[in-house]
């Protein structure tokens, strides 16, 4: 424990603190110090126990203004969070939804390549078979004439 030497309302005093925060205890009593002379001057003397309990009831009233915003501050946050995994749950989604759009759209474009390379096929096949039929037709016709 370490040993702080203070100045309060033109009286010292001496306070234990843990090691490593006496400057931190000193410049807390400065801010209660300087909350309590200001008290002073503005309300006059109305006894030194009375200003310090004003003093307390002003600090506790700081306090818990800044507790409120902190609060209010956590929940902007926690709301903003929620959004934020709201919009990553719908970008997830969206991402999900595109990409199963493009495997169908792939699925679909091989379907209709091999149902092209399908259709070429009988169509060459059908070439070829009229033109045999066409060249046997021909002959025919040639061979009877001919005789």
């Amino acid at each position: 424990m370490a040993n702080v030497k203070i100045k309060f309302n033109g009286k010292e005093f001496l306070l234990s603190c843990e090691d490593g925060q006496e400057e931190h205890l000193e410049e807390l009593l400065i801010q209660i110090n300087q909350k309590f002379n200001n008290l002073k001057n503005d309300l006059g003397n109305l006894g030194e126990n009375k200003l310090l309990l004003i003093t307390a009831v002003k600090v506790m009233d700081e306090y818990f203004e800044t507790k409120k915003k902190v609060d209010l501050k956590k929940d902007e946050l926690k709301k903003l969070s929620d959004k934020f995994r709201e919009l990553k749950s719908l970008i997830y989604e969206y991402r999900d939804k595109k990409e199963n759009e493009i495997n169908e759209l792939n699925t679909n474009h091989r379907k209709l390549k091999d149902e092209i390379e399908l259709n070429q096929k009988n169509y060459e096949k059908l070439i070829d078979e009229t033109t045999d039929e066409i060249t046997n037709f021909v002959e025919k016709v040639n061979i009877e004439n001919l005789s």
